[in-house]
């Protein structure tokens, strides 16, 4: 088994680090560079950046945080939010991420997928893909719908099938974030993460949930997800993440030894 990724996530809303449960009532809980800064230090794998309001407010990123976070930091750093078009890829990946984030953008217009990968590799587009529980039909067989627009607008779209035309476009990796698990701590949607790990073959993150260790043990070994993001587990001060390391060492879970 290849080592799991442990990816910690950075919520950021007019430049300031927010946490909230099934994408609302989001608090400001600090400032994202030192946050960075710090997980890096505790010895996280990666780090994800994601501007949550620029779909929705369309605008462009905050490229200036994007920046400073990365003079900070010397791991993998995905960036999301706002990128519509091959310039704020690459806008994004000259202030110093190694990892671009599509979701609106990339359901609107699939082409930036297939586009990104041409240019910069598939190794630098990453699908961010919000998805929700939904009556089964002919249109979603899986029982999950796609979001955009930071959860806030269904489109019709199975997010299993969805997962499997990304990786046909050229994405590198998809990162599946549960609008139903979500800042609820209460454990990963291990259903959908399950259905999507096994129908693709590239990286699977899981996003949404996590709350204790156990909860990465149940998404690596049930869902066989490759990468589980953490939010409030850190945020909060409840674990570390040399202490969630080392209980997936204890049980078994290959993972990236602290420096």
């Amino acid at each position: 088994m290849l080592s799991k990724r442990i990816i910690i996530c950075l919520d950021v809303r007019e430049g300031k680090t927010t946490k909230g449960v099934k994408f609302e009532g989001n608090i400001e809980i600090g400032n994202p560079v030192s946050m960075a800064r710090e997980y890096y230090e505790q010895g996280v794998d990666e780090l994800v950046f994601y501007d949550i309001t620029a779909s929705s407010d369309k605008r462009n990123i905050i490229i200036e945080v994007v920046d400073a976070v990365a003079k900070n930091i010397f791991i993998p750093f995905a960036v999301g939010g706002g990128i519509r078009t091959l310039d704020d890829m690459y806008a994004v990946l000259s202030a110093g991420a190694e990892k671009i984030s599509v979701n609106t953008a990339a359901v609107v217009t699939p082409d930036l997928i297939s586009e990104g990968a041409k240019i910069f590799g598939s190794q630098c587009v990453v699908l961010g893909m919000d998805a929700k529980k939904a009556p089964k039909t002919s249109a979603i067989p899986s029982g999950y719908e796609v979001y955009i627009n930071g959860g806030r607008t269904p489109m019709g779209i199975d997010a299993v099938r969805w997962a499997r035309e990304a990786q046909n476009l050229g994405a590198g990796e998809i990162c599946l974030n549960s609008i139903d698990a979500d800042g609820t701590n209460e454990g990963y949607e291990l259903i959908i993460t399950e259905k999507i790990s096994q129908a693709v073959t590239i990286p699977v993150i899981a996003s949404g949930g996590a709350g204790k260790p156990e909860h990465l043990k149940d998404v690596f070994m049930q869902a066989h997800a490759d990468a589980a993001l953490i939010a409030s587990m850190v945020h909060y001060k409840q674990y570390t993440v040399g202490e969630i390391k080392s209980y997936l060492a204890h049980e078994g879970i290959p993972v990236r030894e602290l420096i």
